[in-house]
């Protein structure tokens, strides 16, 4: 029986875990004259969308547990970019909110990273073609471990 098997660089996964590490390599140099991190700018990224949302719902939009947000989030809160608040009518439950700073920041800091990404060559649609091509296979593998 012939054995078949893939050399390290035929293999998706790690395609993928090292252009991520290299994406977060790129956002990293970017954010730096910012004092933020590539998650918190993600972090920044729902809330220049939807400000004053609850801890879980980042959560789930981010795909981050509580235990990892919360800790980001006062670092974010000391450096100025956000406001953690207590809702009035569940003291459990904390809202998030986005800083004077944060607004006033947001399209210096979207430019500093969008001038990573037209360094790439990937262009118009087919930038577009390639994140839906990724979305469909995260959620390909979040059927089949959801079964498991």
């Amino acid at each position: 029986m012939e054995k078949k098997t893939r050399k390290l660089e035929e293999q998706l996964c790690f395609s993928l875990q090292t252009v991520s590490k290299q994406f977060n390599r790129m956002y990293t140099k970017a954010l730096k004259p910012f004092k933020l991190t590539y998650p918190q700018y993600l972090v920044l990224l729902v809330l220049w969308e939807h400000s004053d949302q609850r801890i879980t719902d980042l959560g789930e939009k981010l795909a981050l547990d509580t235990g990892t947000l919360t800790p980001m989030l006062k670092r974010m809160e000391n450096n100025g970019f956000i406001h953690r608040n207590r809702f009035a009518e569940d003291e459990r439950t904390v809202i998030i909110s986005l800083s004077e700073k944060a607004i006033q920041l947001e399209q210096e800091i979207y430019e500093k990273v969008e001038g990573c990404l037209t360094q790439l060559s990937v262009e118009g649609s087919d930038y577009f073609t390639l994140i839906k091509q990724i979305n469909n296979l995260s959620v390909q593998i979040a059927q089949i471990t959801h079964n498991d």
